[in-house]
């Protein structure tokens, strides 16, 4: 009889191990996922759920019940050997039940508690429920004790999450296999996205093509026909004092064989340009213009002139990355030329610029969005082709130049000898 209650013991201390790392190990929701489904098992997933709910009692339950189970089989085995060895009985018996309780009762059912958290929980739910109800003295009395010492050691207030560790949570979840890369790159986005401004992804007024006032309907459909966009911002005199936003729809509905239809104008047909700074958040602009339902605006400096444009696909690619048409030339910014050289084109953001080079450290060494920007602060004055400068173990030597801006460059990777 004694070795059956030893061995019954036993079983209970494997189960309160199995089900302390398995608790504490299970993804939450994933177990809500399995409780939704309705399918077989989702009644004990619902089961499981509700004690995970409540962890502190649940947590007090387990290691009350693995103590007792613990402490009971060791007075039971030191009676046993004692009985059977006399006096050298309790010292064979405390090593004997030390082995067996380490290998077979705490270390092995939670290695195999942690390989399947989410199905162990399930199996085991029922049956905690049962020594959740059974030890509800212990588990008020401890309820108590964490309340009075919650008074003398003040918990955290801040349990929320940091930004850093949903970064890290999705790249375990990616090193897990349990997300892809693309999904991994979607996520990484949406949680820098609140972090963006207007001003890390405006088309800069240099790039910006608009209509001036008085072109023709000709003009105008050549121009869309040139740029191949669908809007385009109509200016009096200057880019400075933008009048309006013109859809091609709107053009073409409105005009006939390169005349305006009779009634319609240019002023007529635009809409009303929406004005943003330049350090609005992504976030605000994006609510403002669904709210306006439109998809450009205007991104004005500091002296009310035009800093340049930014449109919805200017946001969306945050998200999701580059969104080609039927109408873009596909243009790679970052082409690698063999031997440790790339083309790279000087409109390239520098984050991906320095995802590129796998610099991902260097992020907030420079506050220039795009790589035309970085040059000129690292050159010190406006580029001029053949100008370089060394970063790092990178040589950058500008290989084009535009209205005093740099276009391109050609990016070296030099082999840093270290002494």
């Amino acid at each position: 009889m004694a070795f059956i209650v030893l061995f019954a013991l036993l079983i209970l201390s494997i189960f309160f191990s199995a089900s302390e790392t398995a608790y504490s190990a299970l993804s939450r929701i994933r177990l809500k996922n399995m409780a939704d489904k309705g399918q077989k098992g989702s009644r004990r997933a619902k089961m499981a759920l509700a004690l995970h709910d409540d962890f502190n009692r649940l947590l007090s339950t387990i290691l009350v019940g693995n103590n007792i189970a613990n402490l009971t089989a060791a007075s039971v085995c030191a009676v046993l050997f004692v009985r059977r060895f006399g006096d050298i009985g309790a010292t064979v018996s405390t090593a004997v039940l030390t082995v067996v309780l380490v290998v077979f009762a705490d270390v092995t059912p939670k290695v195999l508690a942690k390989e399947s958290p989410e199905r162990v929980a399930i199996v085991l739910a029922p049956f905690l429920r049962f020594f959740v109800v059974l030890f509800t003295p212990f588990n008020a009395f401890f309820t108590v004790w964490k309340k009075f010492l919650s008074l003398i050691i003040k918990p955290s207030a801040d349990k929320a999450f940091t930004e850093d560790e949903l970064f890290t949570i999705v790249d375990e979840a990616k090193q897990e296999g349990v997300i892809d890369e693309d999904d991994r790159e979607l996520l990484h986005n949406a949680l820098e996205f609140n972090d963006q401004q207007v001003k890390d992804v405006l088309t800069p007024r240099m790039d910006v093509k608009g209509i001036a006032k008085g072109a023709t309907p000709a003009e105008i459909a050549e121009k869309f026909k040139d740029t191949g966009l669908s809007r385009l911002p109509v200016y009096h005199e200057s880019l400075d004092h933008i009048l309006g936003v013109l859809h091609m729809r709107d053009f073409y509905n409105n005009s006939t064989g390169g005349q305006w239809n009779d009634g319609a104008s240019l002023e007529r047909i635009i809409t009303k340009p929406i004005y943003v700074a330049p350090l609005t958040n992504l976030g605000d602009l994006i609510e403002k213009l669904k709210k306006e339902k439109s998809h450009m605006a205007i991104v004005s400096d500091e002296y009310g002139g035009t800093e340049g444009i930014v449109t919805m696909e200017d946001i969306l690619e945050e998200l999701v990355g580059e969104i080609w048409d039927e109408s873009d030339k596909v243009i790679e910014k970052f082409v690698p030329l063999g031997s440790g050289e790339y083309r790279v084109l000087c409109n390239a953001s520098m984050d991906d610029f320095w995802d590129y080079f796998e610099k991902h450290e260097m992020k907030d060494e420079s506050e220039a969005p795009s790589v035309s920007g970085w040059i000129v602060d690292m050159l010190g004055k406006i580029p001029e082709e053949g100008d370089s400068f060394i970063h790092d173990d990178l040589k950058v030597t500008v290989q084009k130049t535009e209205q005093r801006r740099a276009l391109e460059c050609l990016v070296s990777t030099l082999v840093m000898v270290v002494d």
